[in-house]
């Protein structure tokens, strides 16, 4: 792999910069650009040609899955290795579903994610054994059999978020979106999932680990 073109979309300044410190020191040659938002990252996206996407899932605005969505309805070639704070189980089989070509936890080991940037660019995919043998079940499984796998991505992040004790208002400036629209996707996912209220919506959550 020489001189690797690595695009890192993550709103935090001090991961891009450690990101970008970790990977000059083990691929020496890659040029690393940065983007802070997703609408940034498709920008760049656009205007030149990358070997991979590091992409954040949480983004402010649009979520990092939305972003992946975007990216591949716009017949960009480009693969994207997920990069998240979030297990495995909650996220990881959307995310490859949707078309990533990987997935990592932030608290994976950094030659971790040096070895999934060199398998990913060299044209394969990057998975945990863990989330290789979820994917392998999935096979056998009918599509959408839990509630949850019935939400759309942004409806599961606000599941998530609700669940984890975050107020509709909390909910509404940490994805920059308005109060009223977070309230609608509340009352999509309680319709949905056939909940009454929240507290209903966090014992299931609990229950099938989504926080």
């Amino acid at each position: 792999m020489s001189d690797p073109r690595i695009l890192i979309v993550d709103d935090h300044a001090i991961v891009r910069e450690g990101l970008k410190f970790l990977l000059r020191a083990q691929l020496g040659s890659a040029h690393i650009g940065e983007a802070q938002s997703g609408e940034e990252g498709i920008r760049l996206l656009h205007r030149g040609k990358w070997d991979i996407v590091l992409l954040d899932i949480s983004l402010p605005g649009r979520s990092g899955i939305d972003v992946l969505h975007k990216i591949k309805s716009a017949g960009l070639s480009v693969p994207v290795l997920m990069l998240s704070m979030h297990p495995e189980e909650q996220y990881a089989l959307r995310a490859i579903r949707a078309g990533a070509a990987g997935y990592l936890t932030k608290e994976s080991a950094p030659m971790e994610l040096v070895e999934a940037v060199r398998k990913v660019v060299g044209g394969g995919r990057y998975v945990s054994a863990s989330l290789a043998e979820r994917l392998a079940q999935e096979f056998g499984r009918p599509v959408a059999g839990l509630p949850h796998e019935r939400l759309s991505d942004r409806e599961f992040d606000v599941l998530r978020m609700i669940a984890s004790g975050m107020t509709v208002s909390q909910i509404a400036e940490k994805v920059s979106l308005s109060v009223k629209t977070i309230s609608t996707y509340r009352t999509r996912v309680l319709q949905k999932m056939g909940l009454k209220n929240n507290a209903e919506l966090t014992h299931y959550a609990l229950t099938h680990g989504i926080v």
